[in-house]
């Protein structure tokens, strides 16, 4: 690493921060709780008691109602809670409604390419696969959509997102399978483009991680009731009974056993979400972050964004290049802001190019954003000379 790559500015600032951000926690999963979060504050009737107990449905009900009410989705789309994060909600689809067309799989990053690997080697359904470089995207205006059509809205470890829904036209044959993980809430997403979202809590809610939400589109419902995929499904992937929808699933009757802890602090930060004006809110607050963090970019020539195009970077996990850094240097970089408790798991994900990955989402505050800026300095400075 060059000398020329540090500016004077940075050079210079070789001594701790005075200021640490007030809750450095930056990781993309799962990520920071909501401002004022405390364990104490969550509602408790429901532990102890069955899901399948008139207080554990009313619970689960009452947080899709939340998630339905923040993201405005149409009522032509249902919502369920479902085993296994956010992977297991897009394997839940994957598994169930495949098959029936071929498909298209877009990759431009590590679970994109899970996505290829479970349509290749697990259902062994030969998909067109369109793939990117991480900081890329394929180019959309090749995908057929007379074929289904798998993608990851936001790329969580490339901080390469698609731009809008506007390359997804109406008309389509196949259905779009959207894993939105590190979108929904961020983004103002086009529903009646998207017949299959999946996210779970531990994104941009900042809840716990263990549970997906899969939301389907009217077109999803009609392939699930009018197709029986080839392979057996286990039990855990089971939408359908007597060909017809099993409607509990997306009234709070759940699949499996959930954690009514994990519902809970979900609902908390669904609760706090509407407080501070719903989607809209969230969204403005994951933008304002994300554009604190382009100042301290701009102003450092060692730091770049691994997604150069603006109109493709993702305002949630978003990925910067270190000039010159390779692998060891970002564990000694993350490891020394962790040490001082400065910023938590902020080192690029382990598949991705050797940089930083800092979460800008809503529960993040855009002042530990701004006060994570000379931070950066320091460690930069501090790991160039060990």
């Amino acid at each position: 690493m060059s000398d020329s790559a540090v500016t004077d500015a940075t050079a210079a600032s070789t001594a701790k921060p005075a200021t640490r951000p007030a809750r450095p926690f930056f990781s993309s999963g799962p990520c920071a709780k909501p401002p004022g979060w405390d364990a104490s504050k969550l509602a408790s009737e429901s532990l102890g008691r069955s899901h399948r107990s008139k207080i554990g449905k009313t619970r689960l009900q009452y947080a899709i109602d939340l998630m339905r009410e923040l993201l405005q989705l149409p009522d032509t789309h249902r919502i369920g809670i479902v085993p296994g994060s956010d992977t297991g909600a897009f394997e839940m689809a994957m598994w169930t409604m495949l098959g029936a067309r071929p498909v298209t799989t877009l990759a431009w990053e590590s679970f994109g390419e899970g996505w290829v690997t479970d349509a290749v080697k697990q259902l062994k359904l030969d998909p067109t696969v369109l793939r990117a470089d991480y900081g890329q995207l394929p180019d959309l205006d090749q995908v057929d959509w007379s074929n289904d059509v798998l993608f990851t809205w936001n790329g969580t470890t490339s901080g390469v997102r698609v731009p809008n829904g506007d390359w997804i036209p109406d008309n389509r044959e196949g259905l779009s399978f959207a894993d939105a993980t590190s979108a929904v809430f961020a983004y103002d997403l086009p529903w009646d483009k998207i017949d299959v979202a999946t996210f779970s809590w531990q994104k941009v809610l900042g809840g716990e991680g263990g549970h997906g939400v899969l939301i389907l589109g009217p077109r999803a419902v009609e392939r699930l009731e009018n197709y029986t995929p080839a392979w057996p499904l286990p039990k855990v992937f089971r939408l359908v009974a007597k060909g017809k929808l099993a409607e509990g699933v997306f009234k709070g009757e759940t699949i499996n056993t959930p954690s009514m802890l994990a519902v809970e602090d979900a609902i908390f930060a669904l609760e706090w979400g509407k407080s501070i004006g719903g989607a809209q809110g969230l969204i403005a607050r994951s933008n304002a972050n994300a554009a604190a963090l382009q100042k301290i970019v701009a102003t450092r020539d060692w730091l770049g964004n691994l997604a150069e195009d603006e109109s493709i970077r993702s305002t949630t996990s978003v990925c910067l290049t270190v000039e010159g850094a390779d692998e060891a240097f970002i564990k000694t970089f993350a490891g020394l802001l962790d040490k001082e408790g400065a910023a938590y798991d902020v080192a690029g994900y382990r598949d991705a190019p050797a940089g930083l990955r800092i979460w800008c989402g809503a529960t993040v505050d855009t002042a530990d954003i701004e006060a994570l800026g000379p931070w950066l300095d320091w460690a930069y400075v501090t790991a160039k000379a060990a």
